[in-house]
């Protein structure tokens, strides 16, 4: 059993891990990944640049299969996470600090520091909020959808895989700034989230419809202002018959074509010429100054229970497999958090 975070902890420590057992191909299975424990000795060499943090929450998010590629079989695996920072040399983190920012999927870990992406100064909402909403899929909500998006009251938005960490948060986003929003899902339960607690106007289950041009058709007669495509393939073909003239296509994600053989083309490209689509790809990190500016929109409206946001919890680093591997087949419902230890 990991001590608990209120001990004192020196000396060495067991540190259990999620390692990659052997390098991906395709769709990721749990049997990639093992379950081991080595040895960690909590203390510090003077002058050192890392930092050594004790793990609370863990992101599981999809683009962790990019991040695999670079990780040697044997290795834990990389992804965001909020942690206690046990041991610091380093004159922004001392003992105590919470942050939230790149970490390994494992008990302790040493970082460096400029690995860390920001200290948590706001406790008064959940810590794990700084693995989805307050953190890197809420950045990149945000900045997709407004810095891209540029969207205006009364527009139309439509949200691929919006019932995941980031789509749930544009169509809130859309529905504050006074846009009419429509999200695609993969079941019934996933749909009606997005209309009965995410404040969605309609929502569809794409699994359910055979032909997604005529689906868009049908929820946008007028067509689509703002596209936030986070699944790429056969629904951006679709969409691209249904956009506006000027209309914007935030690219944050493709998930429908991380694990194909070969990715499936897209055919409808010349409407981005004929209704001067503006459509361009992202990544969170070309965002990073507006983290305050962000923070200062969006905590007011968690407080007040204007955003609401639909969490996943998957319990001790022994399920982290399960959880990662999840993602691809739409087993989670909402962002998906492993527990790695509670304060």
């Amino acid at each position: 059993m990991a001590p608990s975070l209120g001990q004192d902890i020196q000396g060495d420590v067991v540190n259990k891990q999620v390692i990659l057992r052997d390098c991906v191909s395709g769709f990721p299975k749990e049997t990639d990944m093992s379950i081991v424990e080595s040895t960690l000795t909590l203390k510090l060499p003077e002058g050192s640049n890392e930092v050594l943090l004790k793990n609370l929450y863990f992101s599981c998010d999809p683009y962790m299969l990019f991040l695999m590629t670079n990780v040697e079989p044997g290795s834990p695996l990389i992804g965001f996470g909020v942690a206690k920072v046990l041991e610091s040399e380093h004159k922004d983190y001392k003992k105590g600090d919470l942050i939230w920012g790149l970490t390994k999927l494992e008990e302790y870990s040493l970082v460096p520091s400029t690995q860390i992406q920001f200290k948590i100064e706001h406790t008064d909402v959940p810590l794990s909020y700084y693995t989805g909403i307050l953190g890197m899929p809420g950045m990149t909500a945000y900045a997709g959808f407004f810095e891209l998006g540029s969207p205006k009251k009364g527009e139309n938005v439509f949200v691929s895989a919006a019932s995941g960490a980031v789509g749930q948060l544009v169509g809130q986003f859309a529905k504050l700034t006074g846009c009419y929003v429509v999200g695609s899902a993969g079941s019934k339960d996933k749909v009606d989230l997005l209309k009965n607690k995410l404040g969605f106007d309609e929502a569809f289950n794409y699994k359910e419809e055979p032909d997604l041009n005529a689906t868009l058709k049908r929820y946008f007669p007028e067509g689509i202002d703002i596209y936030f495509d986070n699944v790429g393939g056969k629904t951006l073909d679709a969409v691209l018959l249904n956009m506006r003239v000027h209309g914007r296509i935030p690219v944050c994600g493709m998930i429908s074509q991380y694990n194909l053989a070969q990715p499936e083309g897209v055919t409808n490209l010349t409407n981005l010429m004929s209704k001067r689509v503006r459509m361009q790809g992202f990544v969170w990190s070309d965002f990073y100054h507006l983290y305050p500016k962000f923070l200062e929109f969006l905590l007011p409206h968690i407080r007040e229970g204007k955003v609401v946001y639909v969490e996943d919890i998957a319990e001790g680093l022994e399920n982290g497999p399960a959880a990662f591997v999840g993602l691809f087949s739409g087993r989670n419902v909402g962002k998906q958090v492993l527990v790695v230890a509670r304060e």
